[in-house]
């Protein structure tokens, strides 16, 4: 399968459903860039450690790194992406389908993100894609259960593991700075958390970057009658759209969302942010190294959980934590749902 650039576009001119397919994965990758990638600088910008600009212009550049170097080393969550589900053999409504699916994920995210409430845009993604893959075999005979496990598996990871390297990590840094000066320490820690914003940031880039790479490029092989991208290498070029697109999204903001996962949460101090980011960081490589998708805002969230619980358990707003819980849940079923019935009407109507 031919996969360069030129063939791309003329493919895109060719095909008024691909044109479609392309714009709607832009369209989700800009708003994960809007309204996920705030996460990973919440912490940074609410200790005061760097103005709101300046680091969503740290994030926007890391998140085009995470995504551009991270999928040429090791593309292993984007291959989970797209075998997760199997479309059937008719491309034409594989291609339908795999629209209604991110047609699910722009209504539903960008609705929560009107809230301010961090959405997981990663479990809309796996949720679109099995409610259209459902809506195409009328059954689960479309869901890849060996790859849908390693969702499961990633759930688990974000939050016990992110929870868990939280404590330990701002335990062991409470710990070594006991007896040292606190002025001196929050000039260390004051760049120590630059450095975990943008390690942060480049680690999302790399984990939902590589996701959607996965479905642009499912989108593509649909498009020139191929069922699966088994076995083929993702284009450069392709990781270069992605990343732009992405830190174009991240460069919009996102302050409702940073004031939700920095500040409302937990109170946290500079060693605290610096704790959070660099547990968080470390999770998502590992992840990604594994090709498990997981969820960057349930990542991030439960490891400043993890390190609100050094102090205290009350030091935690478990309101908000509830709120965030409540949204996940729903996000399963929810955009699943629409996804469903989206892709019912879109092979009725084309």
């Amino acid at each position: 399968m031919d996969v360069s650039f030129s063939s791309f576009l003329q493919e895109v001119t060719a095909s008024p459903v691909l044109l479609i397919t392309v714009l709607l994965t832009l369209g989700v990758i800009f708003v994960n860039g809007w309204t996920d990638a705030p996460n990973a600088i919440a912490t940074c910008i609410t200790t005061r450690c760097m103005g709101a600009r300046s680091a969503i212009i740290l994030s926007a550049i890391f998140n085009f790194l995470g995504v551009l170097i991270m999928t040429t080393i090791n593309s292993s969550v984007a291959s989970t992406i797209s075998n997760m589900v199997d479309f059937g053999d008719n491309t034409q409504d594989a291609l339908i389908a795999l629209c209604a699916a991110l047609f699910s994920i722009v209504v539903y995210s960008v609705v929560a993100s009107l809230f301010g409430i961090p959405t997981s845009e990663s479990h809309s993604l796996i949720a679109g894609l099995t409610g259209a893959a459902i809506a195409i075999h009328n059954s689960l005979e479309g869901v890849n259960g060996a790859e849908w496990i390693k969702v499961i598996y990633g759930l688990v990871l974000s939050l016990a593991l992110g929870f868990i390297s939280g404590w330990v990590i701002c335990k062991l840094v409470t710990i070594l700075c006991a007896r040292m000066d606190r002025r001196r320490t929050n000039g260390f820690f004051k760049g120590a958390q630059i450095f975990g914003a943008a390690a942060m940031s480049f680690m999302h880039g790399a984990q939902d970057g590589q996701k959607f790479i996965g479905v642009l490029f499912l989108g593509i092989a649909f498009c020139k009658g191929q069922s699966s991208v088994t076995g083929m290498v993702i284009p450069v070029w392709l990781m270069i759209l992605c990343s732009i697109v992405m830190g174009v999204g991240t460069s919009v903001g996102g302050e409702k969302i940073i004031k939700s996962v920095g500040m409302d949460m937990v109170k946290l101090e500079k060693y605290q942010g610096f704790s959070a980011d660099l547990s968080a960081a470390f999770c998502l490589l590992l992840s990604s190294l594994f090709g498990i998708p997981v969820s960057t805002t349930h990542t991030k969230t439960s490891a400043i959980m993890g390190v609100g619980a050094v102090k205290r358990l009350s030091a935690i707003n478990f309101g908000v934590v509830k709120d965030m819980m409540l949204t996940w849940v729903f996000t399963f079923p929810g955009c699943g749902l629409i996804s469903y019935l989206v892709a019912k009407l879109f092979m009725t109507i084309f």
